[in-house]
């Protein structure tokens, strides 16, 4: 049979015109080309290609060495090449690289599951692995749903359990797959996807900085708690969960919450028996001074989702954690078609395993979690030059991460016109000096790995000080 497939030139001449067109793309062009980034305008913008790390530094293809001022995407923990990560993953590679968890697992990922029940909060203790941070969120909200679906059918009833949505934070941002869209609040981010996506109920965003008219900031918590379980009151016969950021809401902008409102959401959950859903992505495994941001609190959420440093920023990994009381919803004979609908080709990934246990053994080893309020401060110090420059408006975060809000005017918080794109500037200028950092709107963004130094830290936050100054200086 004759192929009708005719999309693709069939003569010798095409293919040689065809050859000559790629051929005729520099390499460094053709390579930009080709790799379609996320979350980033390709018309306009020249890449970084990197191409050894070693600690917390990078080295481009042109020789350029650069901080890794966002912990290559808040992930990476104990610097690129460490030996005894390097090590755990070569060892495991010669066992067994890749097995399915459905039905099956490897030796090295249940060990990592033990040893994550054992650092978690409370009496989380059932752990779903999946591939990326907004795979655990998903793998979190079918739990949540399925769990009230199966905990009605157990009590006899004839209908569906009403409990089939969820409460989100304003300016939420849980990851890109569809249901952590759904969850999302940022413009930018998710507007444009609303056709395909569910709406949740909306809570406040409890920022801060920008407090409400007539809120102090004593009274900030008070009055987010307050917002928060009128919405409880009104839909908790609907609601499976309250997904939020614990402390820090990351992509908002580092916005950070008052002192005290997660704990009392905590509260409200069980007071209005919903299920607690905390996103540690990002915040978890020391980011914020603690081992996971929850422990400030004291807080044990029903499920708690976690990803990026789980594996100490080497290779993707996820998990979803669970109390018993919502995996023991899941447990039946198989008749009953009980179990979880949900599964991941690579969650579980022993080579992935490897790393998470190899990072877990490191932050054991160097006790590096009790450095990192101090590390904090160093960072922090380092910034003092620009604390009272008339556009910096608020510099905030927990821990080692820290965000810079540039604004127009000082005292009336006012932002920049967003097309004027200061953050942007400010973060390539800081690129120019030697510090990759990465902006959030106006936010300039420092999450740097955290075994850096003291000397590292004070180069990041001046370079970023020197970087906002000579940007802003061009204001006039």
């Amino acid at each position: 049979m004759t192929s009708q497939i005719t999309d693709k030139p069939t003569s010798t001449a095409s293919h040689q015109d065809n050859a000559a067109e790629k051929s005729a793309i520099p390499p460094s062009s053709a390579r930009q080309h080709h790799h379609w980034h996320g979350f980033t305008q390709m018309a306009d913008s020249d890449q970084i290609a990197i191409a050894t790390a070693e600690g917390c530094w990078l080295t481009t293809t042109t020789g350029q060495r650069l901080f890794d001022g966002v912990a290559s995407l808040w992930c990476n923990v104990h610097g690129h090449r460490h030996p005894k990560m390097n090590a755990a993953i070569r060892e495991q590679l010669d066992r067994v690289a890749h097995i399915t968890t459905l039905g099956m697992s490897a030796d090295i990922t249940d060990l990592l599951a033990e040893r994550l029940v054992a650092i978690t909060p409370g009496d989380l203790s059932h752990v779903f692995f999946s591939s990326d941070g907004s795979s655990g969120v998903e793998a979190a909200l079918k739990m949540a749903l399925q769990y009230w679906h199966q905990r009605a059918a157990a009590t006899g009833a004839t209908s569906p359990s009403p409990k089939t949505r969820y409460l989100a934070l304003s300016s939420a941002y849980h990851g890109d797959t569809t249901g952590a869209v759904s969850l999302g609040g940022i413009k930018y981010f998710h507007q444009l996807f609303a056709p395909i996506v569910f709406t949740p109920v909306r809570g406040p965003l409890p920022c801060s900085y920008r407090l409400p008219e007539g809120v102090r900031p004593e009274t900030a918590c008070d009055h987010y708690a307050d917002e928060i379980e009128t919405l409880l009151k009104q839909h908790h016969g609907e609601l499976a969960a309250v997904v939020m950021e614990p402390l820090v809401q990351g992509a908002a902008g580092l916005i950070t919450h008052p002192a005290g409102l997660l704990a009392r959401v905590r509260e409200l959950c069980d007071r209005y028996e919903v299920l607690m859903i905390v996103d540690e992505v990002a915040t978890g495994f020391g980011r914020t001074g603690r081992m996971f941001a929850c422990d400030h609190e004291g807080v044990t959420p029903d499920i708690l989702c976690l990803g990026k440093g789980i594996t100490g920023g080497y290779l993707p990994m996820a998990a979803t954690v669970a109390r018993p009381h919502v995996y023991e919803a899941f447990l039946g004979d198989s008749s009953e078609r009980k179990q979880l609908y949900h599964g991941h080709t690579f969650g579980g990934n022993p080579l992935a395993a490897a790393a998470a246990i190899a990072s877990l053994d490191l932050f054991a080893e160097t006790q590096l979690v009790a450095s990192i309020d101090r590390k904090a401060e160093v960072l922090r110090s380092s910034l003092d030059r620009i604390a009272n420059h008339p556009h910096v408006g608020d510099m905030r975060g927990r821990g080692l991460m820290v965000g810079i809000e540039l604004v127009e005017d000082r005292d009336s918080k006012t932002p920049f016109p967003s097309e004027r794109l200061l953050g942007r500037k400010v973060c390539e200028r800081a690129t120019e000096l030697g510090a990759w950092v990465r902006p959030l709107g106006d936010v300039v963004v420092m999450i740097p790995p955290l075994v850096a130094n003291d000397e590292e830290l004070q180069f990041l936050g001046s370079t970023v000080s020197r970087a906002i100054e000579e940007v802003l200086a061009e204001l006039g």
